[in-house]
C-alpha cells in the first residue's frame, strides 16, 4: 500500500518556507521519536541545505519511544553535518528549553546580545511543533489539535528580546518514495485520514510489533504463545475478540478492532515502542522508481 498526503495549502506553504528561511538562522526540524527517519522530511532537509541553514532535529514524543532505540537515533543524526539531535516529550514543559540552548550551540554567531537568534520551526504535521511553541512561549498561541494540519500560516514569537521562533504549517512532500515509511506515518497520525484505509496501515502496523514488541502484543491482548505464530490480520482479530467487538452476524469488527490498535499505538497504551532503528532503514529494500529532488517537486506542485 502507497501512501502520499500533499495537500494544496502545503504546496502554497513551501514558497512561503523557502523565503522565510533567508531570515532565520536555524532550522528546528520535530520527530517523532518513534520513526525519526521516516518523520524527517526531505523536503525540509533541501530547503534548508539550499540556504545552507544548520539543523536541530529535536526527537519529541521520547517518553513512548523506546529508550533502548532513541540513543541509536541521535547518533545517527548528530554524525550529520551541521546537525544536532536531542531528545524530550512535548507533555514536560521543561523540556522545551532544551531547544534553544541547542539551537544557541549550532549557531554561534548569534550566541550573543547583539544579534538576536531567529528559530524557523518545521515538521511533518501533527508531531507536536504547536505544543512545544505553546511551552516555550509559556502560554497557548499556536493552535493545538489531534489532527493532521492544524496549523497551515507562518506565525513568528518574541520569546526574549534576543531569541525569537517562527512556527510553520506542517509539511509533508510530494512523494515518499518507500511504502513502509507512508504506513508508519498514517499510524503515528500523521498523515491525514483520508489518504489511507485505517484497516490496512493497522494490519502493517501489527506485523511491525510483532517482530519487534510481540510480549507488548501479547500481554495487551492477550496473544497465544506470545503471538510467534500470528500474523498481522490475526493480531486485528485478536483484538476484536479481546475487546468483543462484534458485528451483528457474530463477525468480528475488523475496522473496529483495527482503529483500537491504531489508538493504543498513538497513545502509548502499548508500552514504550519504536517502529524504527538506523540499523532496520540500511537493511530494507531500496524503493522502487526515480527520487526526484524535494525542492524541484515542490516548485513544480500545484
Amino acid at each position: 500500500m502507497s501512501i502520499n498526503w500533499f495537500p494544496g495549502h502545503m504546496a502554497v506553504a513551501v514558497k512561503k518556507i523557502q523565503d522565510a528561511m533567508a531570515d532565520h538562522d536555524v532550522v528546528i526540524e520535530i520527530l517523532d521519536a518513534r520513526c525519526p527517519m521516516a518523520s524527517s522530511n526531505p523536503l525540509i532537509e533541501s530547503l534548508r541545505l539550499h540556504r545552507q541553514r544548520p539543523c536541530l532535529k529535536v526527537l519529541n514524543k521520547m517518553d513512548i519511544a523506546d529508550p533502548a532505540v532513541t540513543p541509536s537515533w541521535l547518533a545517527f543524526f548528530n554524525a550529520q553535518k551541521n546537525v544536532q539531535a536531542i531528545t524530550l516529550s512535548a507533555k514536560k514543559p521543561g523540556d522545551a528549553a532544551k531547544i534553544v540552548a541547542a539551537a544557541k550551540k549550532i549557531t554561534p554567531h548569534r550566541n550573543d546580545n547583539f544579534k538576536p537568534l531567529r528559530m524557523l520551526v518545521m515538521g511533518v504535521p501533527n508531531v507536536g511543533k504547536s505544543t512545544l511553541i505553546n511551552a516555550l512561549l509559556k502560554q497557548r498561541k499556536a493552535k493545538v489539535g489531534d489532527e493532521p494540519a492544524v496549523t497551515k500560516a507562518l506565525a513568528r514569537y518574541e520569546l526574549s528580546s534576543t531569541v525569537s521562533l517562527t512556527d510553520s504549517p506542517g509539511l509533508m512532500w510530494p512523494k515518499i518514495e518507500h511504502p513502509d515509511d507512508g504506513l508508519m506515518l498514517a499510524a503515528s497520525h500523521i498523515i491525514g485520514t483520508k489518504a489511507y484505509i485505517e484497516s490496512e496501515v493497522a494490519i502493517r502496523l501489527a506485523e511491525i510489533l510483532l517482530e519487534r514488541y510481540p510480549k507488548a502484543l501479547a500481554v495487551r491482548y492477550g496473544l497465544a504463545g506470545d503471538g510467534k505464530t500470528l500474523d498481522g490480520v490475526a493480531v486485528i482479530e485478536a483484538v476484536a475478540a479481546k475487546r468483543g467487538f462484534k458485528l451483528k452476524g457474530g463477525d468480528f469488527d475488523f475496522d473496529k478492532a483495527a482503529l483500537a490498535l491504531l489508538g493504543d499505538y498513538r497513545s502509548g497504551a502499548l508500552g514504550k515502542v519504536s517502529l524504527e532503528t538506523p540499523a532496520t532503514r540500511a537493511a530494507r529494500p531500496a524503493a522502487s522508481g526515480k527520487n526526484v529532488d524535494a525542492l524541484e517537486s515542490s516548485e513544480g506542485a500545484e
